[in-house]
């Protein structure tokens, strides 16, 4: 045992002694004796040396894996690598790697040894497999998927409560998640997100160590092109997990490179989410929880900050840029942003400064192009403000405050080449697709020098354009050459008044064909079917509005002084290029240098989409011309009918919701009013019951008086208290004969509700349930005012029993007891005309409820009949147009 651990380098002997090994087994396989003597001893001696040990002897075992991992793995130290070059130890490792894992169960045997929880076993376990990972990755990973819960087994490794496991074994899971997505979606159901977040979060975000590091990078494993697990992390709520990694103090100095590079990685992390090669829902619904758990606002004050590096604030743009990019709600806000400067300028304007200085890095110029194409993209109404900045009417002429329009054009007409390249590209995202705008730009005028008339932007553009070999510049001419024709074509594509604007120039058709024509160098090929496009795009969307300068005098042009043919061959120079090629992979603006900033990315969509109708247009005949201005007429007069009628359409269903917004109020009022009948016939209820209490209480008070007053003997009663009792029951009679009236009245207006044809028609059942209501209170309050005429008889047999001759023969003590008698009858008298006043006021304000009822829903059919009026109208319309009918939807058109 003592000679085994000497030998193989035991844990006990220290790291020191695994270089020798690895040294003693590099040079014994330079023969090849001894290198078949070492697959045997892989094959056969290491294997037994684990398997016929017993598992209790966790010593061995931990020798015997370390001893494994020496051998396989590559990391060797610097005197080694000198002796041995690289390439060789790379060799051997796979060797011996290829030899392990031929026999699969010494895979599934190392996954064993990995749910031991001795520190002798684990740690080298996980070393070897981490290095046979390395050497032969996919290989390894097949086994370890076919393997019965070799996954999980490796998912325990993060919760091991000592840190060097639970940091190897994020290495590990490093090398086996890479580019298989089999293995990353089961890792991600494996709870890998929480516990490395939970692990950043205890390490302390970006200032936390290189733990924090490999976790990241473990994120961006599983995450990176995998769309499931994106939306397994959006859904698990981990992306509000990911804003406290960007709340950077206020003191910005004195970063540390681990920081750097942790934050790097974050901010690399969240663009994985909201990339633009993921499908656009997925990206969009990251984006815009982004913004409603503040992630987007942190990454903005980031961007604002003073202080930051360089790399951080470059990446930063870069991260904003994409977490806007086609989504309104976090355009707008980044609209709204303000650098904390006096006085506050948009952030927009803030990083156009930046693009149009020419001292600023490169590869930060680029982020900030990419950040004003990304707030552009899709957002016709961002455009809009970036163009209004332009026209003479929003110009701030007391020269305070510099605009983003101002901006572009300073970049625009300076003479550094980049910055006309940049602001040339910018300007155009500002027209994309946009043809409103187009015609806008063409009011913009620039005062070129004091003495002389503005002239306009257009017009600008290309005399910088003829003039281009003219002006010193920094940088390379073909860039600002190129930046503004790809400007003028996105200008004038699909815009004809742009064209016919820049027809009106008659130096621009001799300076296209004079460009075209010449044989230039290879350099300037670029350049020449740059200028074959712009003189297709002023034929293909020309209307022929100038006599000069009409579709069929262009083509002529083009055949006479340049050929069909060789027209055709120079602007298929732009496809073929490099560049362009590299610019049509990806919208983010990546150039190695200056020099290769020739091609935007949405440019190169719109030579893909306009090369073959342009070629097509130069082949095309006069009255093929004319046929198919005809069709386009025609069809853009149908899409006008239906682009009319959609309009129409959409106001209707507008009107239609706003209806069914009514009616849905009208519900919840009729539930309101259906509570509020319960609770009123709850109180009715108690009302009863209160009444035939008194009821009870009231006869056998009559009964006792009657059995009492035969009895007595009439004597000494008073004139006065007899007269305040008949003024009294006079007055009980006029607010009984008042009652009464009310009633009537009410009855009679219930009574022409019910015979209203419509309101019985449209309503029945609620009135019915109204009526039953009212009639079920009607017949409550007849009760009580019966019960009260009873009440009103008894007192007055008692008064004509007072004024009875023998009644004066009473005493004291009896006149005494008849008065409390007489108090406790008018007390109940009182309480019976309260309950029937409630019962008035209830029955009233249900009887006004069911009058605005009707009311309301009168109006509503009348909105409804014109509705259906003007809906059937339209359909007449359409199918006399010969456009399909969709049941499904109105909108469908």
């Amino acid at each position: 045992m003592n000679f085994l651990r000497g030998v193989m380098g035991g844990q006990s002997a220290g790291p020191q002694r695994e270089p020798h090994a690895r040294q003693l087994c590099a040079r014994s396989l330079e023969s090849d004796d001894l290198r078949r003597s070492a697959q045997q001893l892989g094959n056969k001696s290491l294997k037994k040396s684990v398997t016929s040990v017993h598992s209790s002897d966790s010593e061995i075992i931990g020798y015997a894996l370390d001893t494994l991992y020496n051998v396989i793995s590559n990391d060797l130290e610097e005197e080694e690598q000198e002796e041995n070059s690289q390439k060789q130890v790379e060799d051997l490792g796979k060797q011996f790697t290829e030899i392990f894992i031929k026999q699969q169960e010494n895979i599934t045997l190392l996954l064993t040894f990995l749910e031991e929880f001795d520190f002798h076993v684990r740690w080298p376990g996980v070393k070897l497999l981490t290095s046979l990972l390395k050497q032969q990755g996919p290989q390894v990973q097949q086994i370890i998927l076919v393997s019965p819960m070799g996954v999980s087994r490796l998912m325990d490794l993060l919760a091991d409560s000592r840190e060097v496991i639970r940091n190897d074994g994020v290495l590990l899971l490093q090398q086996l998640t890479k580019s298989n997505a089999a293995i990353q979606k089961i890792v991600a159901f494996e709870n890998a997100f929480e516990r490395l977040l939970d692990i950043v979060t205890d390490e302390g975000h970006s200032d936390g160590g290189i733990v924090v590091e490999d976790c990241l990078l473990l994120l961006q494993n599983l995450l990176k092109n995998n769309n499931s697990n994106q939306n397994f992390f959006k859904e698990g709520s981990y992306i509000q997990r990911m804003k406290p990694w960007f709340e950077v103090g206020d003191d910005n100095s004195g970063w540390s490179a681990q920081k750097v590079t942790n934050l790097h990685l974050m901010l690399q992390l969240v663009r994985v989410l909201v990339s633009p090669t993921n499908p656009l829902g997925a990206t969009s619904s990251c984006q815009k929880a982004m913004f409603h758990c503040g992630l987007l606002q942190q990454l903005c004050t980031i961007l604002m900050a003073t202080g930051v590096p360089a790399d951080i604030l470059t990446e930063t743009i870069n991260t904003v840029s994409e977490v806007i990019r086609g989504c309104q709600i976090n355009q707008d806000y980044f609209a709204s942003v303000n650098a904390p400067s006096n006085p506050p300028r948009p952030a927009i304007v803030v990083l156009l400064m930046s693009m149009v200085n020419e001292r600023q890095p490169f590869v930060l110029r680029c982020a900030v192009l990419y950040c004003f194409q990304c707030f552009l993209y899709k957002n016709h109404k961002g455009q809009g403000e970036i163009v209004s900045t332009l026209l003479p009417s929003t110009i701030d002429a007391t020269g305070n405050s510099v605009s983003a329009g101002q901006l572009l054009c300073g970049g625009l007409f300076s003479t550094d080449s980049l910055s006309n390249w940049c602001a040339s590209v910018a300007l155009a995202h500002a027209l994309q697709e946009n043809a409103t705008l187009k015609e806008q730009l063409l009011r913009v005028q620039l005062a070129t020098s004091i003495g002389n008339p503005p002239v306009s932007l257009l017009q600008q553009c290309t005399n910088i354009l003829s003039q281009g070999d003219k002006i010193d510049r920094r940088g390379s001419k073909v860039q600002t050459r190129v930046g503004l024709l790809m400007l003028l074509c996105t200008w004038l594509s699909n815009c004809p008044i742009a064209v016919t604007h820049f027809l009106h120039n008659p130096a621009n058709i001799p300076f296209l064909t004079g460009q075209i024509a010449e044989n230039l160098g290879e350099e300037e090929q670029l350049v020449q079917g740059l200028c074959a496009l712009l003189l297709g795009i002023s034929i293909y969307y020309n209307d022929n509005s100038l006599e000069n300068c009409t579709k069929e005098k262009l083509k002529q042009l083009i055949e006479k002084r340049i050929g069909k043919e060789n027209f055709i061959e120079k602007l298929g120079f732009i496809n073929k290029h490099e560049l362009y090629s590299r610019a049509a992979q990806k919208p983010q603006p990546c150039f190695s240098s200056p020099d290769h900033m020739m091609f935007d990315h949405e440019f190169t969509k719109l030579v893909k989409e306009l090369e073959g109708i342009i070629t097509k247009a130069i082949y095309k005949s006069s009255e093929e011309d004319k046929q198919e201005e005809e069709v386009k007429k025609t069809l853009e007069q149908h899409d006008n009918i239906v682009t009319h009628y959609k309009k129409v359409i959409r106001e209707q269903d507008q009107q239609l919701e706003e209806l069914k917004q009514k009616v849905n109020t009208l519900i919840s009022q009729k539930e309101q009013l259906q509570t509020t009948v319960t609770q009123q016939m709850s109180q009715i209820q108690q009302h009863k019951d209160q009444y035939n209490l008194l009821k009870v209480q009231l006869g056998k008070d009559n009964q006792h008086h009657s059995s009492h007053s035969d009895m007595l003997q009439m004597n000494g009663i008073q004139p006065e208290e007899i007269s305040k009792l008949r003024q009294e029951i006079e007055e009980l009679k006029n607010k009984h004969e008042v009652l009464q009236g009310q009633l009537r009245e009410k009855d009679s207006v219930i009574e022409n509700l019910v015979r209203s044809d419509s309101f019985r028609r449209t309503f029945s059942t609620k009135l019915q349930c109204h009526l039953k209501i009212l009639h079920s209170q009607g017949s409550d309050i007849s009760k009580l005012q019966a019960e009260k005429q009873e009440l009103l008889q008894q007192m007055v047999t008692h008064e004509d029993s007072l004024s009875c001759s023998w009644f004066s023969q009473l005493g004291p003590n009896e006149i005494k007891a008849l008065s409390e008698e007489k108090a406790s009858l008018k007390q109940h008298l009182d309480s019976t005309n309260s309950t029937i006043a409630v019962l008035q006021d209830e029955k009233s304000k249900l009887q006004q409820d069911v009058a605005e009822s009707k009311k309301e829903q009168d109006d509503l059919l009348v909105l409804l009949a014109d509705q259906d009026q003007k809906i059937l109208a339209l359909k007449n319309k359409l199918k006399d147009l010969g456009q399909p009918l969709h049941s499904g939807s109105k909108s469908a058109l």
